[in-house]
C-alpha cells in the first residue's frame, strides 16, 4: 500500500506544487503517491505560477503539466500525511478536520527541518528570488521527509 502525502497552500499555485514536485522527485512512486492543494478556490484547474514553473525547471523538475485543486475534507480520509506550508493554511485545515486521528495528519512543512522558521512564506507578491528561497526550503523539508519515507 502506498504512503499518501498532500501539500498544502493558500492557492495551490506556487508552494504547494513546488512541494509536490521536489517531494516527487526524492521518492519512489511506487511507494509513495504525492499531491497538492490548495485551501481557496481561486486557481482551480490552472497551472501553477509560471514562476514556480521556472523555478522548478532550473532545478531539472517539470510542474507545469499540475493542475490546481481546492483543499477538501475527502483529503483527511485519502492521504496519510497534510503538510501545509503555514499557520493560515494549518488553521484552515484543521477549521476541516472532524477528529483527532484526522488533526494528527496534518504538519507545517518546516517542522521537519531547522531552519529557525516555521512558516514557508508566500511568493507570489514578491520578486523572483522569493521563488528561489522558497524553493530551497521545501527542498531541504522535502528531503528530510522523504527520508523517513523511503
Amino acid at each position: 500500500m502506498k504512503t499518501k502525502v498532500l501539500m498544502v497552500c493558500l492557492g495551490n499555485i506556487c508552494r504547494s506544487p513546488l512541494a509536490e514536485g521536489i517531494l516527487k522527485s526524492k521518492v519512489d512512486s511506487n511507494k509513495v503517491f504525492v499531491d497538492s492543494a490548495g485551501t481557496a478556490g481561486y486557481h482551480v484547474g490552472n497551472a501553477p505560477d509560471q514562476r514556480s514553473i521556472d523555478v522548478a525547471r532550473k532545478h531539472g523538475l517539470d510542474i507545469g503539466f499540475q493542475k490546481c485543486r481546492r483543499f477538501s475534507e475527502m483529503d483527511f480520509t485519502e492521504f496519510d500525511w497534510i503538510y501545509v506550508m503555514d499557520r493560515s493554511n494549518l488553521s484552515n485545515v484543521m477549521d476541516l478536520a472532524k477528529n483527532t486521528e484526522e488533526m494528527n495528519k496534518v504538519k507545517l512543512l518546516l517542522d521537519e527541518v531547522n531552519l529557525g522558521i516555521k512558516e514557508v512564506p508566500d511568493p507570489y507578491y514578491g520578486g523572483v528570488g522569493g521563488f528561489e528561497d522558497v524553493y530551497q526550503m521545501i527542498d531541504m523539508a522535502c528531503e528530510a521527509i522523504a527520508k523517513k519515507l523511503n
